[in-house]
């Protein structure tokens, strides 16, 4: 029987996570949701089952005024590095969610690089 591709997404970003748990080693976990119209992007304490830092094109403070883009997604990708360097964090990994790396995923990971995380 064939998988929705809504299921196909879901075994993707478990079989993702899985291997994060194994290198992970306690870091915390840069996750990514990535819809039609928005990005959003937090910082995820597994141990404790909390969310430390979060940002998304749907705050203002982000700047952006299409939350569909590129641009938009390398604004959450600095925004969400910013306030995790203000909570003392630079450590974290990578959790994609079972979306390509490629095009706003990309470009997220890529400007939060730039602004201060190492993952």
């Amino acid at each position: 029987m064939a998988l929705s591709p809504r299921e196909q997404t879901a075994r993707r970003a478990q079989r993702n996570r899985t291997r994060l748990k194994k290198v992970g080693n306690g870091r915390l976990r840069l996750s990514v949701y990535r819809s039609n119209k928005n990005i959003s992007a937090q910082l995820i304490d597994d141990a404790q089952g909390v969310t430390v830092v979060s940002a998304s094109t749907l705050e203002a403070a982000a700047g952006v005024s299409k939350g569909s883009d590129v641009e938009a997604a390398a604004a959450i990708g600095r925004l969400i590095a910013e306030r995790a360097k203000e909570k003392g964090v630079t450590d974290v990994v990578f959790d994609r969610g079972g979306y390509l790396y490629h095009g706003r995923v990309k470009a997220l990971a890529d400007a939060a690089r730039e602004a201060g995380l190492n993952f």
